[in-house]
């Protein structure tokens, strides 16, 4: 399965980090990222240019083994295994019902990825999340109506909803539903606290996960001294957490956990940390989740262009958006009026080497398509002009097309090969 990156956080900024109480919608939206080119890093870009485009031999290769058709079915069960939403509730279950101390790390590696998609976990670090599944402990309540929390009971535990459903009956006569995903109980605090309401069961087989206290409270304020947060103007715009890749400790750094989507954009062109180092790949693949236009960050790039010390940064960036991403071009004529300033900026500055690798990742990455152009007489203009032929030694190409013309009504584009 393709997984997008742990922090998905990265696009929100929240006041309260750790809500209580999470509502879950009646209906769930979600969004499809998709591509029709396969991701590649900037050194993928570069060595393109190492090697001339053209047939490749394949002759003198070693011929490797085709797997037998009983091993493609052996995939196939796998696949049917790991895809059956049920098993995998049954090894998450397993992995809940042993004590913290038996909990092996591909047990937590398990919860973690259970956990993740509940809403009490959503605005959490993927190490809060990992150390908060080192310790939780399971329990069920198996039939409907049972009291879980007295009104005015001290509270001694964070509780996250796996199954079921609660209702919680306050003094003044309200009453609210909480369902899987959602939280109550304690805040990330030692000092006593005492519940408002009663929590009862509404259905049977009510399933939870709690956690103590001193672990919950332990676990959040560890992670507030490992954050670093920035402000403008008395406003958060971005928290940043330390993070340690290995115990020899040569790999650590900070990593952007949230951040303003102005922020976001910024970041861009920073330095990156070594334990973050595909925040560029990260962005390019999740912006849309967060920006209404691509030319939010495409009129930046350009505004950056034209700062000496920014430039190479900035390009960096096109060429990895380009190469991972064309079709964020290809099917928006704004976009396509950015890559063609972007690209006169590279021919004005002399930035050959940037520039072949531009036409290269264009080259790569365009789809064949048929355009129909009707003209009302032979006499009438083409409102586009070609370039190239037998007689300059390349193909033909188009130079030139008038701005809101049939022709570029029709979808001709400038750097098409005819």
């Amino acid at each position: 399965y393709l997984q997008l990156p742990a922090d998905l956080t990265k696009m929100h900024l929240a006041d309260n980090p750790h809500p209580q109480v999470t509502h879950v919608p009646s209906s769930q939206s979600g969004c499809s990222i998709a591509s029709d080119s396969g991701s590649s890093s900037l050194s993928d870009i570069y060595q393109a240019t190492e090697s001339e485009m053209g047939d490749v031999d394949l002759t003198g290769l070693p011929e490797a083994p085709v797997d037998s058709e009983d091993e493609e079915e052996e995939e196939d069960e796998d696949i049917d295994r790991t895809s059956d939403p049920l098993l995998g509730r049954d090894v998450v279950r397993e992995c809940l019902e042993k004590e913290p101390a038996d909990k092996t790390d591909d047990d937590i590696e398990q919860l973690l990825e259970f956990m993740h998609q509940l809403p009490a976990f959503a605005n959490m670090t993927m190490s809060v999340r990992r150390e908060l599944c080192s310790v939780m402990i399971f329990e069920v309540v198996e039939q409907a109506g049972a009291i879980i929390l007295e009104d005015g009971q001290e509270l001694d535990s964070w509780y996250v909803i796996l199954n079921g459903t609660v209702e919680i009956s306050y003094p003044d006569g309200k009453s609210e539903s909480l369902c899987m995903g959602n939280s109550f109980g304690i805040t990330p605090s030692l000092d006593k606290q005492y519940m408002n309401g009663v929590v009862r069961t509404k259905v049977d087989d009510c399933q939870f996960v709690c956690i103590a206290q001193q672990d919950y409270w332990r676990i959040l304020n560890h992670v507030e001294k490992n954050t670093h947060k920035v402000e403008e103007e008395g406003e958060i715009v971005m928290v940043k957490e330390h993070r340690e890749l290995d115990r020899s400790g040569t790999r650590k750094g900070h990593i952007v956990i949230k951040a303003t989507p102005e922020r976001l954009i910024m970041h861009l062109i920073e330095e990156h940390s070594i334990v973050d180092p595909t925040y560029i790949e990260d962005f390019l693949l999740t912006y849309r989740t967060f920006l209404t236009s691509p030319l939010d960050v495409g009129n930046k790039l350009l505004e950056w262009f034209t700062v000496d010390s920014l430039r190479d940064k900035v390009t960096r960036v096109v060429l990895l958006w380009v190469n991972n991403h064309f079709n964020d071009f290809e099917g928006d004529p704004a976009m396509t009026r950015f890559l063609e300033e972007f690209e006169k900026n590279l021919e004005d500055t002399k930035m050959k080497g940037h520039l072949r690798l531009l036409n290269i990742a264009c080259a790569a990455k365009a789809k064949w398509r048929q355009i129909t152009l009707q003209k009302p007489s032979r006499d009438s203009p083409l409102f586009f002009s070609l370039l190239g032929g037998s007689d300059k030694g390349f193909g033909i190409f188009v130079e030139t097309v008038e701005t809101g013309s049939k022709a570029a009504e029709a979808g001709l584009k400038r750097g098409d090969q005819v």
